[in-house]
């Protein structure tokens, strides 16, 4: 769900319309209760809840989640709000703006509520049921529920292609992964694809993410705390050699570098029309592969590492965040908690978005498809073996990166793949930016 949220900024959402709310009119969606923060009459309280549909997270869908929460929780009432458009954030920051924000909402982030001051944190007793209580917290405290992870990226591979480069398995060491590059490529096989073109700069990103992610973060994981207070830097060596690595790929040809011209939908189309053998992509894309299965077996691996021990970057959050002004905070947590623990919910949105719910004890349902499990199945092992570390440039919550150096460094990795920057001048690049983009800088 989080996950639809920052591809759908990525691709270019036309901004929500100035709309507002009516007392006793939900916003481009229906209403199952009477007017927002008004008690029904019958002792019940009446809680807003702004949703977004697509063509997977429907009106039904939301609709069944809903009557399912409000089972469990006794004197609440909910008023389905849907946001008239997917930037549901830029809407939610109206309402915000004119006094009328939801009581809950969900696939939101948080930051700019907090700095309003218009959201109330979770306690640390009420998150005790997710495996990442403290993804996203914000000066030491959580406002939006951490339900669902994605990793970004893990390496999807074409079976086939590895077959005819006589590569028996997946590379679980960096020196394994680059010899296993100079087998495809010497058959004739492109190792690596990679996107970028249009809107969608961000699709170039992944194998630099992987990197920083996989090399830098489990020796530092405060790196960019230490950024923000000005003890560490984009120039640091450690991070320079992260990018050097993706300099390699680039210069010894295992990169598509043709990607850098295609869409997303063009870059997934390309490794299934065998373009590439391997896809470094967020855990999206099984979602897409089961339903439309590529035309050979697909392989998934995490990003090797130096050593070869497994490092997996993820992404934790998505989940509900309450309004500070709700008619009932208690409740509207009460609920928003429900909501997002429920176990045929987290089954729901496992099946409609690809998520992995990151609460305790979750087991997805087993007619998920088999690309699904498969990473999932991954992300479990490491997540068991506290192997799993933050995205690096997804991260969310205090230290977060400012929107415009993620786009900054999106664009400045089209030259460090094309050689226009050496590894160290990618890096100041990134500095500056931080510089110009941070608060105060």
């Amino acid at each position: 769900m989080f996950r639809r949220s920052r591809r759908i900024a990525y691709l270019a959402v036309a901004a929500a319309a100035a709309l507002g709310l009516t007392a006793g009119c939900a916003a481009g969606g229906s209403s199952s209760g009477s007017s927002g923060g008004a008690s029904s009459g019958k002792g019940e309280v009446t809680l807003t809840f702004l949703t977004f549909e697509t063509p997977n997270l429907t009106a039904a869908y939301w609709d069944a989640a809903i009557a399912r929460t409000s089972a469990q929780v006794p004197g609440v009432k909910i008023k389905k709000l849907v946001s008239p458009t997917a930037d549901r954030a830029s809407y939610a920051k109206q309402l915000l703006a004119s006094g009328q924000l939801p009581d809950i909402m969900i696939g939101i982030s948080p930051t700019d509520f907090v700095k309003a001051g218009a959201l109330a944190p979770f306690s640390a007793d009420q998150l005790g049921s997710f495996l990442y209580p403290d993804a996203g917290a914000i000066d030491g405290k959580t406002y939006q529920l951490p339900w669902a992870t994605q990793a970004q990226p893990m390496v999807y591979y074409n079976k086939d292609d590895f077959t005819k480069a006589g590569i028996a398995a997946a590379p679980t060491t960096w020196s394994d992964f680059l010899a296993d590059c100079g087998k495809l490529k010497a058959v004739g096989i492109t190792p690596i694809e990679i996107g970028g073109g249009g809107t969608d700069t961000w699709a170039d990103a992944f194998p630099l993410v992987a990197a920083v992610s996989a090399d830098l973060y489990p020796s530092d994981p405060t790196f960019l705390a230490d950024l923000a207070s000005g003890k560490a830097s984009f120039t640091d060596p450690r991070f320079v050699a992260a990018a050097q690595k993706v300099a390699t790929l680039a210069s010894d040809g295992y990169l598509d570098k043709a990607g850098l011209s295609r869409s997303y939908a063009n870059t997934e189309q390309a490794f299934r029309d065998n373009k590439a053998a391997m896809y470094p992509m967020g855990t999206w894309f099984p979602a897409s592969a089961d339903t439309k299965a590529p035309s050979f077996g697909l392989g998934v691996f995490s990003w090797p590492t130096d050593s070869g021990q497994t490092v997996l970057p993820i992404t934790t959050g998505g989940g509900a965040i309450v309004s500070s002004k709700a008619p009932s905070v208690a409740l509207a947590q009460k609920w928003a908690l429900a909501f997002n623990t429920d176990k045929t919910n987290l089954d729901a949105e496992a099946k409609a978005d690809g998520e992995f719910m990151a609460v305790k004890g979750y087991t997805p349902p087993s007619d998920l498809g088999a690309n699904y499990l498969a990473s999932y199945q991954l992300f479990q092992k490491a997540a068991a073996n506290n192997q799993t570390v933050e995205a690096f440039s997804t991260e969310t919550g205090t230290g977060a990166l400012p929107s415009g150096v993620v786009s900054d460094m999106q664009k400045a990795i089209a030259d460090l793949i094309n050689g226009s920057k050496s590894p160290a001048q990618f890096a100041q690049a990134l500095q500056d930016s931080y510089k110009k983009n941070s608060n105060g800088g």
